[in-house]
């Protein structure tokens, strides 16, 4: 018998029984009953629809290492959500799915710890200053940056769908992971994304194995994401509360649907989806800049 195991799902669950007791003792049953009647007479009528934006954008970001931001945002707006709320709520909501989605990835042993160790703290450190830098600069100046990224990303994305045709390449050497991550964590703070795109799609670009880039850089996401996030709120507060809500529901069920589809779909089709993902991803943006 596995007595540790036993033993962390007991104290689990004292915990749980604990935290119970303190809330009923002090909150009357039929009080937190009307609570909740209450907060579900104030949902809007659209929240199923942002629990669906928060699966598919989570289940498409788990499998592939990317496409959170673009896919949500994308449902939202289409649901006629306030561009204003989708922004904000995109990035605090991330937080959660991309903690699932690790977790999911690492639990499903898709985790590359060498590889987490080399873009975890440089990822972080670039994520805050991207978002100190947006908060006191404005989003004016971001704006510079998103083509360069697109273009880039563009490139990358093509390079993939190529590749999807062709034998898998022996991974190449690359010694320049804490610059990579740095500038993923500061253009998807700055930028309003790219982490995925960046990060990803250069190291899968370079021979490694997908399925642990992705496991690695959803895991990383994570801290990436809480460092923004925190930033954000330290600066300018957090609002929205609803469409937070439903992006987090939606991710956290997809979660780790996602994590054990990434590496299981064949190459070739991953391959595809990745690069076809990227190329709209890129081209979306450029088309939303010149026009």
């Amino acid at each position: 018998m596995n007595w540790k195991k036993i033993t962390s799902y007991a104290v689990l669950i004292f915990a749980f029984l604990l935290i119970g007791h303190f809330i009923f003792s002090y909150v009357p049953l039929h009080q937190i009953g009307i609570s909740i009647i209450n907060l579900y007479q104030q949902l809007d009528n659209k929240f199923p629809l942002m629990i669906l934006a928060g699966f598919i954008a989570q289940l498409i970001d788990g499998a592939l290492g990317m496409g959170y931001g673009v896919t949500s945002a994308t449902i939202l707006l289409s649901a006629g959500i306030n561009p204003a709320a989708i922004s904000s709520s995109i990035h605090t909501a991330e937080m959660f799915a991309s903690g699932a989605s690790g977790y999911s990835h690492f639990k499903f042993g898709n985790v590359n710890k060498k590889l987490l160790k080399a873009l975890l703290i440089p990822g972080v450190i670039g994520a805050i200053i991207g978002a100190v830098l947006l908060v006191y600069l404005g989003d004016k100046h971001a704006g510079y940056i998103r083509p360069v990224l697109a273009c880039y990303t563009l490139l990358l994305g093509i390079r993939i769908l190529i590749n999807a045709f062709h034998q898998q390449k022996n991974q190449h050497k690359f010694r320049f992971y804490s610059l990579l991550a740095g500038v993923g964590g500061f253009l998807d703070s700055f930028g309003g994304g790219g982490w995925g795109p960046i990060v990803t799609t250069t190291l899968i670009t370079k021979g490694r194995n997908p399925k642990y880039v992705i496991g690695t850089v959803s895991l990383t996401e994570f801290f990436v994401t809480l460092a923004s996030a925190f930033t954000f709120f330290t600066l300018i507060g957090v609002s929205h509360w609803q469409t937070i809500l439903g992006l987090i529901i939606g991710g956290l069920i997809a979660a780790p649907i996602a994590a054990k589809l990434a590496g299981k779909l064949p190459r070739k089709i991953s391959f595809i989806l990745l690069g076809l993902l990227v190329i709209w991803w890129s081209t979306k943006i450029l088309i939303k800049v010149f026009s």
